[in-house]
């Protein structure tokens, strides 16, 4: 199965130009035919993981590391280094999660607030 590079770019919301920039990074690596860029079902995924990846804080450079992984021959300081990335995005995205949790904890407290003080100040609405 092929993929234009319109195709890709309305199925995940972006625009064709952050698909050639994914490409000329060397993220993304189309067949063409003449003139056209042939998008194939492998990236396709790549795509998806890129946006992921962009979504859950990792740069393009981690990125590319990470795709880097599946490259067949990876030395053992290649593999530390990737396991050394992903423990601190891992670090990273726990501590997130924590101040989001706080966050929210104490938006429900200030919602709270905001409601007991308009219940209270119902029977003194303007009349």
């Amino acid at each position: 199965m092929t993929f234009k590079i319109s195709e890709l770019a309305n199925e995940f919301k972006i625009t064709p130009r952050s698909i050639r920039f994914y490409e000329d990074i060397g993220l993304l690596s189309p067949k063409r035919n003449g003139v056209n860029r042939v998008y194939g079902r492998r990236d396709k995924i790549r795509l998806s993981l890129i946006l992921r990846g962009k979504r859950l804080g990792f740069s393009l450079q981690e990125i590319g590391e990470l795709f880097s992984l599946y490259d067949d021959n990876k030395s053992h300081a290649q593999l530390l280094s990737m396991i050394n990335i992903i423990e601190q995005k891992q670090r990273q995205l726990t501590n997130q999660r924590a101040d989001i949790d706080i966050t929210l904890i104490e938006l429900e407290r200030a919602k709270k607030r905001c409601k007991h003080t308009l219940i209270k100040s119902e029977p003194y609405k303007d009349k």
